[in-house]
């Protein structure tokens, strides 16, 4: 399991959960981040087609500002584990933080390098959330959702202190909140 969208401004935490059979070969998968945008849709297909099971779950905005990014990033990967099918008997977990579900688990810091299954799941976590940014960056173009995912990068804090921000933003989120602007 692993999840995508805990730093940026904007967008919902993504979380994925991904079976793989024993001694599946998936060249080319590695940790999302180390990854070009078009390596990673690559392999975000033929994960889909080799994997025993694949699951993501989305956890928005609004949820994550009424709890934080953290409760919000488990609750997406509680979610993922318990729509996969076949139902798994262990969670390898990217990270420190263990899934709030009554199954073994082992939390691994670095999972994404660690472990093929991790890296699948952050793969396919990344990619589904990076396509729900850019439908948002249809609906509001304003923000270049389609080149920064949502991360606070100048041309996103540039256009939230222009436009103000819109309702795909985190309003609890540093760099949103606090803003004079009105919203969209």
């Amino acid at each position: 399991m692993d999840e995508a969208g805990r730093g940026p401004l904007a967008g919902p935490v993504v979380a994925a959960a991904v079976i793989l059979p024993r001694d599946v070969e998936l060249p080319g998968v590695r940790d999302s981040k180390k990854m070009s945008a078009g390596a990673r849709e690559t392999a975000f297909g033929l994960i889909n087609k080799r994997a025993r099971a694949v699951s993501v779950a989305v956890v928005s905005r609004g949820y994550i500002d009424q709890f934080n990014i953290l409760r919000a990033s488990l609750e997406a990967m509680k979610r993922a584990a318990e729509a996969l099918a076949p139902q798994p008997t262990f969670l390898l977990v990217d990270g420190i933080n263990a899934v709030p579900l009554a199954l073994p688990q082992k939390c691994l810091k670095k999972g994404d390098q660690r472990s093929l299954s991790i890296s699948a799941a952050s793969i396919m976590a990344k990619v589904y959330r990076d396509r729900i940014m850019t439908c948002y960056h249809d609906r509001f173009p304003m923000y270049g959702f389609d080149q920064h995912k949502g991360y606070g990068t100048k041309r996103h804090l540039e256009a939230l202190r222009c436009f103000g921000p819109c309702p795909f933003h985190r309003l609890t989120f540093r760099g949103v909140c606090g803003l004079d602007q009105g919203t969209h």
